[in-house]
């Protein structure tokens, strides 16, 4: 079992598996939707991460994603359009215990949510984000989110779109996120592999997952997650290990100057000491975000954990500040309240 940073949630005492966590509610995702293997990958590690069933909690906005707290036999909440992040970090301040996961899209969480997003990663509360990303708003038929390449054709841009995308790792490293991990929704395994990784991480861990719409933007992420592709445009970074790729896996990344490059190993005197080596753990977050923005053609698409360093979080220096005032301060009830100051007896 995994050394987690919070020991604060009740750990299980019976051994759960994936069966525990399936809900009896029908899943109404299209067929073929990226949404399924997520939810696949959640069955897989809530029994992995080992805490009771009733401390996990689903939180969830508005959007195909947010179906997610009727799909895992846990607690859950559906709310309101980006409002996920907000109703988290109030059940994670109220209650401690809880495991709090949200399930969130890019126009969800970055458009109408976009304050709530970053402001959560500032304040590094201890929640779980699962960004699902498929660049375009699929529950309501196709209109470009804050994630839809330059360019692309949808219902709301006939021409085009001429808005410049987040990258989200890019906001979340700028919002001074502590962890940030990004999969693929083809790799059940990737993504189980990074959500346990984000539950034991103690702050807000984001995670985005390049997931596909097959209606309204279907094979937007193919350059990346295609069989044909995915070996030469994919990296997975590993801590501790060189930033190695490809179909022969001779290729890698290395640090020139102040910038990264895609360098041949064998080629112009380049070794394996040459590469870079993951360092998940860095407290300066500049390698990370250069990580965090590779795309191609030049660059293949980093995945696993890019960011994971320790800051105190939000939930912990509330607690805190709470039991020095009970230490410190005179009142301790609302009757010691009511009873202090000045005082009038009405007749």
């Amino acid at each position: 079992m995994a050394d987690f940073q919070n020991m604060t949630i009740e750990r299980s005492s019976v051994e759960l598996t994936k069966q525990d966590f399936v809900s009896d509610q029908m899943v109404r995702w299209c067929p073929g939707c990226g949404n399924h293997a997520i939810l696949s990958a959640v069955a897989n590690v809530f029994p992995k991460i080992g805490y009771r069933k009733e401390n996990f909690m689903i939180v969830s906005g508005i959007g195909c994603s947010s179906r997610f707290p009727y799909y895992v036999n846990t607690y859950g909440f559906h709310g309101i359009h980006g409002r996920a992040l907000a109703i988290a970090t109030g059940m994670k301040i109220a209650n401690p215990h809880l495991s709090v996961w949200v399930a969130t899209g890019d126009g969800d969480s970055l458009a109408i949510g976009g304050n709530h997003f970053i402001h959560a990663i500032r304040r590094n509360v201890d929640i779980n984000v699962l960004l699902f990303n498929n660049q375009i708003y699929g529950l309501t038929k196709g209109q470009y989110s804050p994630t839809t390449p330059m360019g692309t054709v949808t219902k709301t841009s006939p021409h085009g779109t001429i808005e410049h995308p987040f990258n989200v790792g890019e906001l979340t490293l700028g919002a001074q996120g502590t962890f940030f991990a990004r999969a693929v929704d083809n790799n059940i395994p990737l993504m189980t592999e990074v959500m346990f990784e984000a539950a034991k991480h103690d702050g807000t861990s984001v995670v985005e997952i390049l997931q596909n719409c097959v209606i309204f933007a279907d094979k937007a992420h193919e350059m990346i997650t295609g069989k044909e592709y995915r070996d030469e445009n994919q990296i997975h970074l590993r801590n501790g290990e060189p930033m190695v790729f490809g179909k022969n896996r001779d290729k890698g990344i290395r640090l020139n100057g102040t910038q990264l490059e895609v360098v041949k190993i064998g080629e112009n005197g380049i070794t394996i000491d040459d590469i870079l080596v993951h360092d998940r753990y860095q407290q300066d977050p500049g390698i990370h975000l250069m990580l965090a923005k590779m795309a191609p053609p030049r660059f293949p698409v980093a995945v696993g954990v890019i960011r994971s360093a320790m800051y105190p979080t939000y939930d912990d220096l509330v607690t805190q500040k709470i039991q020095n005032a009970r230490e410190k301060e005179k009142i301790k009830t609302v009757t010691d309240l009511l009873n202090s100051g000045d005082t009038w007896e009405i007749q």
